[in-house]
């Protein structure tokens, strides 16, 4: 009997150390996961009782499947090979038609069909030196969202040549695919931010709402300055910047943005330092900060008068040389 006894008593002793292991292992707090995606890094911040990089790094796979430029076997590259005709990958088709949908809303100010051009001029304009007025013409040939459709997945080009670059949309739809994720496992309270494209949710670890900053458009190319415009605490919406002042190249005295006119393939001029768009879904935040740089100040200015449930904090040089920003304080 006494046996009988210290054997319960064992049992017992072994299974609360259980019952407070396992009670320790599932309780919620703040995770990070970070890594590199998309040539750029991702951060992912977020409270649950599990680690979820294998599923955040999946998800993230998925999207470079369909959308990377740079990876030979995704569905993008496939469609500028002009080897995919009928396209059943629902993630580049998503994509797709958002970016239509958004270039209509920009007057083409927005364009994925601009990435000729964007390779003619190279990164931090390598090769702008040889780019001639004869090139930029036969660039504009193949470059407009209006050439190239798409139907129940079927895509046709109307020049072969014409290429797609997603770049400015891509960080923006993974930062929604990451939140989407952690959404269906239930988690609420997380902010998602691949290459400086977010989406935020709840409160962060303080309990508060997630203070996000926004840099200071310094000319920094090395990106060594980490200065900040302002700080704004802000939740439950999407976000993504676009700024012309770190990659840019002057001739005859003027200075060229890194950011490449669809209409007129050629770089941009204009007042407009940095524009941090606020949307319901990051994809859009993306496409429409891109679109603002395009567009310039006061284009930018009439396109959120035009469409009230997008917000903008917008940062530019006034002819004096001075900086300003509209809104002109914090929102």
């Amino acid at each position: 009997m006494k046996k009988w006894k210290w054997f319960f008593l064992a049992f017992l002793i072994v299974g609360t150390v259980i019952i407070l292991s396992e009670s320790k292992q599932s309780k919620p707090e703040y995770r990070k996961a970070q890594g590199l995606v998309f040539g750029t890094s991702y951060n992912v911040t977020y409270l649950y009782n599990a680690d979820l990089k294998p599923e955040i790094e999946h998800t993230l796979a998925l999207v470079d499947s369909a959308l990377s430029m740079f990876n030979p076997e995704s569905t993008i590259s496939a469609v500028n090979r002009s080897e995919s005709i009928q396209v059943t990958d629902t993630m580049f088709l998503k994509v797709f038609r958002r970016a239509m949908e958004i270039s209509a809303m920009t007057d083409g100010a927005f364009d994925i069909t601009v990435a000729p051009a964007v390779n003619a001029w190279g990164f931090g304009f390598k090769h702008a030196e040889n780019v001639s007025q004869a090139t930029v013409d036969s660039l504009k040939e193949i470059t407009g969202y209006l050439k190239i459709h798409e139907q129940d997945g079927l895509i046709t080009k109307d020049d072969p040549r014409i290429m797609l670059d997603c770049s400015a949309i891509a960080k923006g739809f993974g930062s929604d695919m990451v939140a989407q994720m952690l959404r269906s496992k239930g988690i609420s309270d997380y902010m998602v931010e691949i290459g400086g494209e977010i989406v935020l949710s709840g409160h962060n670890p303080k309990g508060k709402d997630w203070n996000i900053g926004i840099s200071k458009p310094v000319d920094d190319s090395l990106s060594i300055n980490n200065e900040l415009q302002t700080v704004i605490p802000i939740t439950d919406i999407a976000m993504a910047t676009s700024g012309n002042y770190r990659n840019f190249y002057v001739k005859d005295g003027r200075k060229y943005a890194h950011t490449i006119d669809p209409h007129t393939c050629m770089p941009v001029s204009h007042s407009l330092l940095s524009a941090t768009v606020f949307a319901q879904d990051c994809a859009t935040a993306d496409a429409l900060a891109t679109s603002m740089m395009v567009m310039g100040l006061d284009s930018a200015q009439a396109l959120c008068a035009r469409h009230p449930e997008i917000r903008a904090y917008l940062i530019f040089e006034g002819a004096d040389g001075t900086i300003g920003t509209v809104p002109s304080v914090p929102f």
